[in-house]
């Protein structure tokens, strides 16, 4: 069985606007109706320390990399040059809605991800019922999906590497912002700006999206 390790925001990269726990046990519940297994970890220096997983899904936010809060950039190298040791043989990576702002301190993130929120520049409007538009209905991410719907947040003017492919777009004033796309690496890396609660997950097709994505990073 395939094992996933599912990074919650915790301490250093938790924010206030995010569950990052919930989120991740509606995950779990999601992972093994397709029979892979989880292990959720909240963001803590250690995390990666004893674990050899098959996919790596990051649901962590902004936090506060800030010394006196939660450790020092030293304290937290040995976790990131795990998950970029990870990132390098290959494992596949998904980052989830705040993941594009998260991992501040190391900027190697967003070029993994292919893109990152900018302070000041990228928004979204309020929460409600939203609408992102496929873009490419024939990559496996998006099969059997031309809409998902969704009780989210519909992030716009994220910075997006021209390398990526687009599978969907929010669509705002007429102009389409990129929210899920697969990103080049060593391994299958694919950004999804969606989730921003478990409300997401109750729809059938933003869930079937997630599932979808889930598959392809593991090669199903």
């Amino acid at each position: 069985m395939p094992h996933a390790i599912v990074l919650a925001g915790h301490g250093r990269y938790e924010d206030p606007w995010h569950d990052a726990a919930a989120v991740a046990h509606r995950l779990a519940g999601l992972l093994a109706q397709d029979g892979v297994d989880a292990t959720i970890r909240g963001t803590l220096p250690s995390a990666l320390d004893d674990v050899d997983p098959d996919l790596v899904i990051v649901a962590a936010g902004r936090g506060r990399p800030d010394p006196e809060f939660d450790g020092t950039d030293d304290d937290w190298a040995p976790f990131h040059d795990r998950l970029a040791s990870l990132v390098a043989s290959g494992v596949p990576v998904l980052g989830l809605h705040q993941a594009a702002n998260t991992f501040l301190d190391r900027p190697a993130w967003a070029s993994t991800l292919g893109g990152r929120w900018v302070e000041g520049a990228s928004w979204h409007p309020p929460l409600g019922p939203s609408v992102f538009r496929v873009v490419d209905p024939t990559h496996p991410v998006t099969a059997g999906l031309s809409v998902v719907e969704a009780p989210d947040e519909q992030y716009l003017s994220l910075e997006v590497s021209p390398d990526v492919h687009v599978l969907v777009v929010a669509e705002h004033e007429g102009a389409p912002h990129p929210v899920v796309w697969v990103a080049p690496g060593p391994g299958r890396v694919v950004y999804d700006a969606l989730g921003h609660d478990v409300r997401s997950y109750d729809s059938p097709s933003r869930a079937q999206l997630f599932r979808n994505e889930v598959r392809w990073l593991l090669g199903r």
